[in-house]
């Protein structure tokens, strides 16, 4: 199995500048490759302190240029904010400078704030988003975008440079609602998983995507990539009182920025099953800031693997991703985390079954 590094900058520490977390972020993604981890991961996110990581394919770009064994994931860029053609060109050029090493990590966006910034009309980012997908992915197979949707009207046009290996095998999707993996599943994508449901509920939307992929791809779906909030220490306790002070911390912002005490996405088209999460959160809040926590990977090393090894096999996960640096978490403690989760469990963590990221790169060549 695989282990990866997100960094999500998030500025909820008043204390600090933008430019001081940028500073120590990055500071902490030179780390990755010294302490073993396979692949850096970014997130997308714009106009407020919740994630400051505002284009992920510039930030992997950073990266590629610092390593050339990294690989280079996004965790996701956003479709209904962006032209499909710009987001087409600036993967195949990514892809080009680091010789073949990136994970396209694509989803649809749940933010109002984001959506409302860029002038997109929210109802119709479940249509722009598969449009552009399909335009993408397609683009990226062929060398050539053309399309003619509902929202996407590109007339045909090269991908300079020019995509050099496929990209199917080495596609992801961020998927919440059950409609979405099963679209997701009839793009031939994998699934990136980021825990915020009850495990069984989460099982139940992987078989259905896992049966519609098999059915319109003629073979079987990825393993699924999952991504945790990890913190990781020596004594238990600590680990307890840090969790529940910075991991809950974490699911607070997820709740300010995302609006999820509020009821807004029962009017908006797509979003419709997000509701009753709406009303339960608005219900529930310290309770769903403590389910939250308990559904992500923290504790003692041994008690972090054990999380990662049940969490891996209820999915079927062949990848872990963890971010250790979230809500105004001491960097210290953050890097003091990073390193003793480096030496105590991702060596255990890479010995549980999985699908290496770098075997799916090689199969794409």
């Amino acid at each position: 199995m695989d282990v990866g590094l997100a960094l999500v900058f998030q500025g909820t520490d008043p204390k600090l500048s933008d430019q001081k977390v940028y500073n120590e972020e990055i500071r902490l993604g030179l780390m990755a490759e010294e302490l073993g981890f396979q692949s850096i991961w970014g997130v997308e996110h714009h106009f407020t302190d919740y994630t400051m990581c505002p284009d992920v394919v510039q930030f992997l770009s950073y990266f590629a240029g610092k390593s050339d064994k990294l690989l280079l994931g996004s965790m996701v860029i956003v479709l209904p904010w962006h032209d499909p053609m710009r987001v087409a060109e600036e993967v195949s050029m990514l892809d080009n400078l680091s010789n073949g090493r990136m994970i396209l990590g694509i989803g649809r966006g749940l933010g109002r704030v984001e959506f409302e910034g860029f002038g997109r009309d929210q109802n119709n980012s479940r249509e722009y988003f598969t449009e552009s997908a399909q335009m993408i992915l397609e683009g990226l197979e062929s060398g050539t975008c053309e399309f003619n949707g509902k929202h996407i009207k590109q007339a045909k046009r090269d991908i300079r440079p020019r995509p050099f290996k496929t990209f199917k095998g080495r596609t992801y999707a961020a998927a919440v609602s059950p409609e979405s993996s099963q679209i997701m599943a009839r793009l031939g994508v994998g699934i990136l998983i980021i825990p915020q449901k009850p495990w069984e509920h989460v099982e139940k939307e992987l078989v259905d995507y896992r049966k519609i992929f098999r059915e319109v791809n003629g073979h079987e779906a990825p393993p699924p990539i999952l991504g945790g909030w990890t913190y990781c220490d020596e004594n238990a306790d600590r680990a307890e009182e840090m969790a529940h002070k910075y991991i809950g911390g974490y699911y607070k912002t997820v709740i300010e920025h995302y609006e999820m005490a509020g009821d807004h996405l029962k009017n908006i088209k797509g979003y419709e099953s997000y509701a009753s999460m709406q009303e339960h959160v608005a219900n529930n809040v310290d309770a769903t800031i403590e389910f939250f926590k308990s559904i992500q990977v923290y504790g003692t090393p041994e008690q972090c693997y054990e999380r990662i090894r049940n969490f891996t096999a209820r999915t079927g996960a062949g990848a872990y991703n963890g971010v250790f640096s979230y809500a105004g978490m001491p960097y210290k403690d953050a890097e003091a985390s990073m390193r003793l989760f480096a030496k105590e469990v991702m060596p255990q963590v890479k010995k549980l079954p999985g699908a290496p990221l770098m075997d799916l790169l090689q199969a794409a060549e």
